[in-house]
């Protein structure tokens, strides 16, 4: 007889991800601090974290921190593979699996105790494929609510697994620091501070209100919403994506214009391959830009007809780019992103000018080639001249969501 514990919503999420796969790749890396990136560290193992290096962390504070760190670069076909044979392992757990990104997502275990047991034999044995089948490993948190369930596997890092049964969520989540609340970054964070407001018990006994005055309605309602485990939003599976996008961190220092196409046209590659293997389009080009004062600005242009066609969406990239130009001369640029919104299915039907099937056919050839041979085996002439030191810096299935 299985005894329930009310907590049936996992939380899994791949440590250190691109640097465990460089770490299993090369057994020469285990146990060495690896920072994955020669620019901006992208991933840092466990080890070379313990020197104080983060992600999005410029390179050359990174060696200052730990000089004997080993730099390797990125690569995406390795992590997207990887990627892929752990999420065939989730949904070979449950059919209800939400993908986060590419190494983290939900999964709802209800109703599978009498096929696979309890939710913590399920985290166990989820775990233990997962070393023993992709060789990496995976925390786990289990809850009541998605959001516990995040901050369990967070902390249960590196290679853990944490569990708060039914009941329990209150009283685990008062003493935390306001920082583990999901989507609280600096900004919210210093506000709050400002406030004398240091843990999630402070928060809770705050009225709505109150909070609201301190940190804005949006973030307010929902910050007070999770420092009391109200998260009513269920795990979902095969839900309707809302636009596709990439980014590029770079470091400080200057960008010439040259350099900033070559992102561009990378970028826009990466997110319309993407698109056309989903069957979907989109009318709406975003271009966003985060500055060295880390503000940031996003432009858009919306297309006469929705298209996933590599050219149409790099011209309009080109444009928005192009129109900022000034403003990031004096402002400097740390990251260029774009995302394709207002989705739409592709249903095939031909458009003027009468040179765009040609077009598409390019596309679905060069799409073929990449995926039979990889993502480098054939490349516009701009980024094979530029040399091995631009390349693609985003994973496809990212949608560049950053925290806060």
């Amino acid at each position: 007889m299985f005894v329930s514990t009310g907590a049936h919503i996992l939380h899994a999420d791949l440590d250190a991800f691109f640097a465990s796969v460089e770490q299993r790749d090369d057994p020469s890396l285990r146990g060495r601090p690896v920072i994955v990136g020669p620019g901006v560290v992208m991933a840092a193992s466990y080890e070379a974290r313990a020197y104080g290096i983060r992600s999005a962390m410029g390179g050359a504070k990174a060696r200052r921190l730990c000089p004997e760190a080993v730099v390797v670069p990125p690569r995406f076909d390795a992590y997207v593979q990887a990627s892929r044979d752990v999420f065939a392992i989730f949904h070979d757990t449950t059919p209800v699996v939400e993908k986060l990104s590419i190494d983290e997502a939900f999964l709802d275990v209800r109703r599978l105790e009498h096929l696979k047991g309890t939710p913590v034999q399920i985290a166990r044995r989820l775990r233990r494929e997962v070393r023993e089948q992709v060789g990496l490993p995976l925390s786990v948190g289990i809850a009541t609510t998605k959001h516990l369930a995040k901050v369990l596997s967070a902390a249960a890092k590196p290679d853990g697994m944490l569990l708060v049964e039914a009941g329990a969520e209150r009283e685990y989540l008062r003493p935390l620091p306001v920082e583990r609340l999901w989507g609280v970054g600096p900004a919210t964070a210093a506000r709050l501070h400002r406030a004398d407001l240091r843990t999630v018990g402070e928060i809770a006994l705050l009225s709505e209100d109150e909070l609201v005055a301190i940190v804005g309605r949006g973030a307010g309602r929902r910050l007070h919403a999770l420092a009391n485990n109200r998260d009513p939003r269920r795990v979902q599976r095969g839900t309707r994506r809302r636009s596709f996008g990439s980014q590029s961190a770079m470091g400080r220092g200057p960008h010439p214009p040259e350099k900033l196409d070559r992102i561009a046209v990378s970028l826009a590659d990466r997110v319309t391959r993407r698109m056309r293997a989903k069957g979907a389009t989109g009318r709406t080009v975003v271009l966003r830009l985060r500055f060295d004062d880390y503000t940031r600005v996003t432009r858009s242009r919306t297309l006469p007809r929705a298209t996933a066609a590599s050219g149409e969406v790099l011209a309009a990239l080109r444009a928005l780019l192009d129109a900022e130009r000034e403003t990031i001369a004096d402002r400097g640029i740390t990251l260029l992103g774009i995302t394709i919104t207002n989705l739409t299915r592709d249903d095939g039907q031909l458009e003027l000018p009468l040179d765009a099937p040609s077009r598409a056919a390019l596309d679905a050839a060069v799409d073929r080639v990449r995926d039979r041979f990889g993502t480098t085996a054939m490349q516009r002439g701009v980024l094979v001249r530029s040399g091995d030191r631009l390349a693609p810096w985003l994973v496809p299935g990212m949608d560049g969501v950053e925290p806060e």
